[in-house]
């Protein structure tokens, strides 16, 4: 991408990724996991700085570089890292240190803490990981409580944590996960 007002290159890495807190593990920072325990935000920041970024100076990116006549040493690199975050339930209203408190739209809790008598009034819709970043004001397919567990024991048997939007009212929603583990 060239700035056209500075003359400037830059190289952007997009990240968009989601998040769920784990108060159980030790070093905060590292507390950020994927919602199937198979990601971190440490893990990916350090895949950023020593594998993604260091692309540009690679034998067949120089090659290409050098045919567009562009030096790499000219080329910014900048990161563009966007996130969902979720923290246990009880955790709603707490802060957290190194993140950007924005970023968290809404909670994770276990089955079991999934229960009928506080949540079996709403509506609820699992979409589909490509879908995850949509936001649910415009959904129409809502399920009701028994229907969604069905949803969500099916993805259980397959180790995948179910992201629920629950439809409160027309206007209010809730984004959360259920996690398997």
């Amino acid at each position: 991408m060239k700035e056209t007002h500075c003359e400037q290159i830059f190289h952007v890495e997009l990240v968009y990724k989601f998040y769920v807190y784990d108060p159980s593990i030790e070093n905060e920072l590292n507390r950020w996991i994927g919602p199937n325990r198979k990601d971190s935000l440490v893990r990916k920041i350090n895949h950023l700085k020593n594998h993604q970024l260091p692309l540009l100076f690679r034998e067949e990116s120089l090659a290409s570089l050098k045919e567009l006549k562009l030096s790499p040493k000219k080329i910014e690199q900048k990161v563009c890292f966007k996130a969902n975050l979720f923290v246990p339930k009880k955790l709603q209203h707490s802060s957290f240190s190194y993140i950007n408190q924005n970023c968290i739209v809404g909670f994770w809790l276990h089955l079991n803490e999934f229960s009928a008598e506080e949540y079996a009034g709403f509506q609820f819709y699992s979409p589909k990981k490509k879908d995850w970043s949509i936001e649910p004001t415009n959904h129409h397919e809502w399920k009701n409580y028994t229907e969604i567990n069905k949803e969500i024991n099916y993805l259980f048997q397959h180790k995948k944590a179910a992201l629920l939007w629950m439809k409160k009212d027309e206007h209010t929603f809730e984004r959360f996960f259920v996690v398997w583990w």
